[in-house]
This record gives C-alpha cells, structure tokens and sequence, in this order.
C-alpha cells in the first residue's frame, strides 16, 4: 500500500513540475455582471395569506406570556381592590360604632 501512496505522488510531483502544468491553471474568464434578476411580482393574495399565517405563529407564540402577564395583572388588582374594599369597611364599621357609643342611651 505504501508504494501504490508513494507513486501517486511521484506522478503528482512529475506532473507538477512539467511546463505544461504552469498553464493548465484554471482562471477565471467569465464576466460577472453586478445586475439583480429583477424580482416577480408577488400575488396578492398569496401576500395576504402569508401575513395571515404569520400573525397567528406569532400570536400563538406570545398567548402564554399575554395569559401570563394578564394573570399577574388580575391577581393585583384583585388584591388592590379587596385591600380598598377592606379598608372603607372597616372605617365604615368605626365611624358607626363610635357614633353608636357617642349617642347617649335612652332608658
């Protein structure tokens, strides 16, 4: 096997090193042009689906963090307002217990 790798690379050096190797190098002669194919006309319709779709990838993407967020949103202000309504209950429960004690019984 080491000779079989030993004379493929004797031929590649020999090959290498003949004077008509220099000019079998591969050169680039093809003019690229800097012009764009000009783009087709997309379809109405076809745009209007594609926006469709991806109004509802995206919204089905953001639901658990909106559920998320509006959960949050509930659960403070159902503690703000069971605070509030705690708090004008209990002022209205003082105000009329310390009327009741102000008012002198009538016996």
């Amino acid at each position: 096997m080491s000779d079989d790798l030993i004379k493929r690379v004797d031929a590649l050096v020999r090959r290498q090193e003949s004077p008509r190797a220099k000019s079998e190098v591969p050169v680039l002669t093809e003019i690229v042009s800097d012009e764009r194919a000009p783009r087709r006309a997309v379809d109405g319709d076809a745009l209007e689906a594609l926006a469709r779709d991806l109004e509802r990838a995206v919204l089905e993407r953001v639901a658990p963090e909106l559920e998320r967020i509006v959960g949050q949103a509930l659960e403070g202000a159902h503690a703000e307002l069971k605070a509030s309504v705690t708090q004008m209950v209990r002022e209205a429960v003082a105000a009329s217990v310390a009327r009741a004690l102000a008012t002198p019984k009538s016996e």
